[in-house]
């Protein structure tokens, strides 16, 4: 099976994306500080003021997960924790995070659940939970069914910005282990474990370990904050020259987005173990390697690049695993399939 079989199709939103370039270049000027393309934008008020850093995003078809589970107090966490890594990747710090939930018919035993799951993840990351928007929207929304956005806005001196422009051949590549799939390819998961293998939340399948497929699957999307931190502080802030982290498309559409042109980051895939749900999926749906690899995190959720000599794997707490290295070539990304 493959990502477009279960109704998403990455090749399509990235040439739409594309065709937009031109109308969203049209609103920006010289406050704007990054390119397209970027996990953040980058906004700067006026000279010499720290850099604002916003992202939006949502936790996919995950919350058809919780919704099957009847289970709502992670998937608000998941969406604080999926943002704060997106702007973090930039060398920023969070400030606040506003939500958006949108339903058929408000019911009373989700929405409060949802919130709490926000307010914990802002709590962990010291942002603060600043508004949000929840929306009735019958007909729009079959029953039951609601869908969840944030948008977070950090900050970050300007001269500590991470752009990946500092990344050099001879560079070393680390990985933060993931705690599943955190919040990309619950579609092509669903397809797989739940349309084709026949499995349901409470299922425990002998590759799980006596953890149901539910659990497996609604596993909090690990927020990097601390460890990242616990980095700048052992090492200072240009040890770190590239951040990267592993959301939709994988290894193969991410890992390009902070890496220059001119260099490539060759990945060993045999460093680390898949973590056990990543398996299941691939084995029942019969899934390719290089499929799996741009649809999952595969157990890696943040890429950290750091000059040779810089052992991260003295941070306590963060498993930092030694996953490749950077060399000279023009692919920016490479697996042996």
């Amino acid at each position: 099976m493959k990502y477009a079989d279960s109704g998403v199709n990455i090749d399509a939103a990235t040439k739409a994306l594309a065709r937009s370039k031109k109308s969203i270049r049209s609103t920006w000027d010289d406050r704007v500080k990054n390119e397209m393309g970027a996990f953040g934008g980058l906004f700067q008020a006026a000279p010499g003021e720290p850099l604002l850093v916003a992202s939006v995003d949502g936790v996919g078809t995950k919350v058809m997960i919780a919704r099957m589970a009847g289970r709502y107090n992670t998937v608000g966490q998941d969406l604080v924790n999926h943002c704060v890594d997106d702007i973090l990747v930039q060398g920023a710090e969070p400030l606040f995070f506003l939500d958006y939930f949108a339903t058929s018919k408000l019911e009373d035993d989700v929405l409060p659940d949802i919130i709490e799951g926000f307010a914990i993840g802002c709590r962990e990351n010291g942002a603060a939970l600043l508004g949000g928007e929840t929306a009735e929207m019958p007909g729009v929304y079959s029953a039951g069914e609601f869908d969840l956005a944030g948008t977070i806005v950090g900050r970050v001196r300007e001269e500590d910005v991470i752009d990946g422009s500092r990344i050099a051949a001879g560079d070393k590549v680390w990985g933060l282990p993931s705690t599943g799939l955190h919040t990309n390819g619950y579609s092509l998961a669903r397809a797989v474990l739940f349309d084709k293998a026949g499995y349901t939340v409470n299922d425990t399948p002998d590759e799980l370990g006596g953890t149901s497929v539910g659990d497996a699957l609604l596993a909090v999307h690990r927020s990097y904050l601390n460890p990242v931190r616990a980095m700048w502080a052992e090492f200072g802030r240009d040890a770190i020259r590239g951040l990267c982290h592993i959301t939709g498309g994988g290894f193969y559409d991410n890992i390009p987005r902070v890496i220059p042109d001119g260099l490539c980051v060759n990945v060993d895939p045999t460093a680390w173990t898949p973590l056990p749900i990543f398996s299941l999926i691939g084995a029942r749906g019969g899934v390719a390697n290089s499929e799996m690899y741009r649809v999952f995190n595969m157990g890696i959720g943040l890429v950290v690049i750091a000059p040779a000599g810089i052992d991260l794997g003295r941070i306590e707490g963060a498993g930092a695993v030694l996953i490749g290295e950077v060399s000279a070539g023009d692919d920016k990304v490479k697996l042996p399939f």
